[in-house]
């Protein structure tokens, strides 16, 4: 039994006439009475009773008429299916994330991948950068989010976007009334860095950044993240340089004030596996590529 077996009997069963059914599977009534009457040979039961108006289906052939139905149904769902995922719109897609950029950046990025391909399953992982790259290569991530990548021959890295830096500040501070502040301004503050691990990372850019402006920083505290560096900075522990995604972060008395001139920026980089060709990695590069943030919140303060 051939799939057109099905495709031919179903058209049959709902016409109940050869000539409107061989019309409506655009071939002429001989082929489809061969293929009806193989059809019948192979089950071995009659579906249909000649009659001189046309054809009435017998009771096996009404049976048959349901269980066909499911059949085709179920093999069209099923090439649909296989062609939605050739064109990356159905699937899963496993995405590494960290830190600061979820803050803000990634969920818009993922929202806007969502509302145009709804069939594909985000399965968000968190991870570092070098689980990150190992998950690639083992095939447990589809792409990943992170910051100060090292080289890999094997890792593609693309930059996204390029944030701004801000400073997380208690807002009984003394700095907490300047609308910008310099780098030079951070010296001799107590500070607080992230991450702690693994390097290297945002806080030997913050390091490299003040080691430029002619100062060591006074770090107090090396964090994981961004939350846990906030949450310090409310308790007045001290202050902390930050991407400017972490001013959706809403703890008592945090505010945030940016960098001056030269406004230095980090980047925020996808990285994905450079054999992977697959239709979803794709489709969701295109939504990376073609993303550009507004700045990150309103105005920082």
């Amino acid at each position: 039994m051939e799939f057109r077996h099905l495709r031919y009997f179903l058209a049959l069963a709902e016409e109940l006439n050869f000539n409107r059914a061989a019309a409506r599977l655009h071939i002429s009534q001989p082929p489809l009475t061969r293929q009806i009457q193989q059809l019948e040979q192979e089950l071995g039961v009659e579906l249909f009773l000649r009659t001189s108006k046309g054809v009435e289906l017998t009771a096996a052939g009404t049976m048959f008429r349901e269980e066909a139905g499911r059949l085709v149904a179920l093999a069209e769902r099923a090439t649909e299916r296989t062609r939605l995922a050739g064109e990356g719109k159905l699937g899963r897609l496993d995405v590494g994330i960290f830190g600061s950029a979820v803050l803000n950046v990634i969920p818009r990025m993922i929202l806007n991948f969502r509302r145009l391909y709804p069939e594909v399953t985000v399965v968000l992982h968190n991870m570092n950068k070098i689980e990150q790259i190992e998950a690639l290569r083992e095939g447990r991530i589809t792409i990943g989010f992170n910051r100060v990548l090292p080289p890999a021959p094997d890792i593609v890295v693309e930059t996204v976007l390029k944030e701004k830096l801000i400073v997380a500040i208690n807002r009984n501070h003394e700095l907490s009334h300047a609308r910008e502040i310099a780098i030079s301004d951070l010296s001799g503050q107590p500070m607080i860095i992230f991450p702690s691990a693994p390097r290297p990372s945002f806080a030997d850019q913050v390091y490299t950044m003040c080691h430029g402006a002619g100062f060591a920083p006074q770090v107090v505290q090396e964090v994981g993240d961004a939350v846990t560096a906030a949450a310090l900075v409310s308790s007045g522990f001290g202050i902390c340089v930050m991407p400017e995604s972490a001013i959706s972060l809403q703890l008592p008395q945090v505010i945030f004030r940016r960098l001056a001139w030269p406004h230095p920026t980090i980047d925020l980089d996808c990285l994905y596996h450079r054999n992977d060709q697959s239709p979803i990695l794709n489709a969701f590069l295109e939504i990376v590529r073609g993303f550009r943030a507004p700045e990150a919140g309103a105005e920082a303060g």
